[in-house]
């Protein structure tokens, strides 16, 4: 399989250190969450059958809008890949609807994290020591809120996802844990006295059933962090980045599915929203609950990552109106004059220290706000997935690319010429032509069939967000 090089491209900004191991920890970190506490839910809702069926199909169709990001990065220079860049050179005028949206579904993901935090840490206090509930602060819910932003304050002023791998790490032993905890519950078979009727083929009602998929749906999101994975992952050829893919979505699927199963036979048509809190109190289950914090906590800088640069995109979207009213189509090198010089201060978004700060200063206060004041994550959760994580997940992967990849695009025929010249130097193609022939009609045929699974991702993105609305 040919690797396609970067010969010829500049590369942009601090990139090109991550580790693939670090790539997948930070994908698979956003991938999983608090989410997968959730699923033998939907697993009754819609019969294990039906059940393991959505799950799976979720995560090939979220595999699948990772892979087409990966490709539409490859337009875009080293280092350069972003929602708004690919939007500057396909759909310029809505660049800003489509980064606001992503900031706001970020938003509101950090802000679910906060609420958690609340909702939980009081139990957790109380499961550790029973006479903390004489003591008032510490069974309040905005305490806890104030004081774990201290801790997520100095994490959310990282510049590069690839400083978070560690506190990544430390998330996915958290995973592992509620994980374990499941499984082991559902062997030693301490809950069938609790247990309902467990539906094996048929769902509790087509209502509940689409109710169920935004939750799922919600469960795969990471797209918001891919263009930060491919620009600062080392190895960037597409076999890697793809490999960085399916290791992540196959991993999250594996999970989903053993979560889902063993915690749904384990309380059938019983089980609550959140099975950690259906087991009998117990030390396990204590620390369950303070594990489902520390992921939460972690995964929150993961979300202010993606929000800051999409802000900081709808920001500059504005003034590049202001200055250039008469350029409605950006050309894409003109997006590229505003990307970041190699090195500068080591800073790979490309925003200045007040800026940076200034932007991240205000997502942590107004999630901290919203947090205090709302307690409902319920509501919050449902808009987020059907909204939000299908415009990410599918629309618009599906609609970048189908744009950008048009055999009429200058962007890629651009694309196209460059790969002809790498041909024309490699070896390895030379063979492949003798051998085979025909070469390239066959990659023509490969590409237009993606091209048009492309629109049919964005279309089913569509369909889904209508269903679950």
């Amino acid at each position: 399989m040919r690797q396609r090089s970067n010969r010829g491209r500049k590369e942009v900004g601090m990139i090109g250190q991550a580790s693939w191991i670090s790539s997948v920890i930070n994908l698979l970190n956003t991938i999983l969450g608090s989410g997968i506490l959730a699923m033998p839910l939907a697993l009754s809702r819609m019969g294990i059958l039906l059940g393991i069926l959505i799950l799976l199909w979720s995560g090939l169709t979220a595999g699948f809008g990772l892979y087409i990001q990966t490709r539409c990065a490859r337009y875009l220079e080293r280092g350069s890949s972003s929602f708004f860049a690919l939007s500057q050179i396909t759909y310029p005028n809505a660049a800003v609807i489509f980064d606001s949206a992503i900031a706001i579904k970020c938003f509101g993901v950090g802000i679910s994290y906060l609420i958690i935090i609340g909702d939980l840490m009081p139990g957790v206090i109380q499961g550790f020591s029973e006479d903390a509930a004489g003591v008032g602060f510490l069974i309040n819910r905005r305490f806890w809120v104030t004081g774990f932003m201290l801790i997520i304050m100095p994490l959310s002023f990282l510049r590069r996802l690839d400083s978070l791998k560690y506190t990544s790490v430390v998330a996915l032993i958290s995973i592992g844990y509620l994980v374990i905890l499941v499984v082991a519950h559902f062997v030693k078979g301490d809950t069938k006295e609790d247990r309902g009727e467990i539906r094996v083929v048929h769902w509790e009602s087509a209502v509940a059933t689409l109710s169920s998929i935004p939750v799922i749906v919600f469960g795969y999101t990471c797209h918001q962090n891919m263009f930060s994975v491919l620009n600062e992952i080392q190895n960037n050829s597409q076999f890697r980045t793809t490999s960085v893919v399916v290791a992540s979505i196959g991993t999250a699927s594996f999970l989903y599915v053993l979560v889902a199963i063993t915690g749904y036979l384990s309380f059938g048509n019983a089980i609550a929203a959140n099975i950690v809190g259906m087991y009998y109190p117990s030390l396990s289950s204590t620390i369950a609950k303070a594990a489902i914090v520390i992921l939460v906590m972690f995964s929150y800088p993961l979300q202010v990552h993606p929000c800051r640069a999409s802000v900081d995109a709808v920001l500059k979207w504005r003034a590049s109106k202001r200055s250039d009213s008469s350029n409605s189509s950006p050309s894409r090198n003109a997006h590229l004059l505003q990307s970041p010089k190699p090195g500068l201060n080591g800073k790979s978004d490309g925003m200045g220290d007040t800026r940076f700060a200034a932007i991240t200063t205000a997502i942590l206060v107004l999630s901290y706000i919203v947090a205090m004041t709302v307690s409902s994550l319920e509501t919050v959760l449902a808009y987020v997935g059907s909204t939000g994580s299908t415009s990410i997940s599918f629309i618009l992967p599906g609609l970048f690319y189908y744009k950008i990849s048009s055999p009429d695009s200058p962007h890629h025929q651009k694309f196209m010429k460059e790969d002809d010249d790498e041909e024309e130097g490699s070896d390895a193609d030379n063979s492949d032509r003798l051998l085979g022939g025909g070469g390239s009609k066959g990659s023509t045929w490969r590409k237009n069939i993606l091209r048009k699974l492309s629109l049919a991702l964005a279309v089913y993105g569509v369909v889904v967000m209508v269903t679950c609305l």
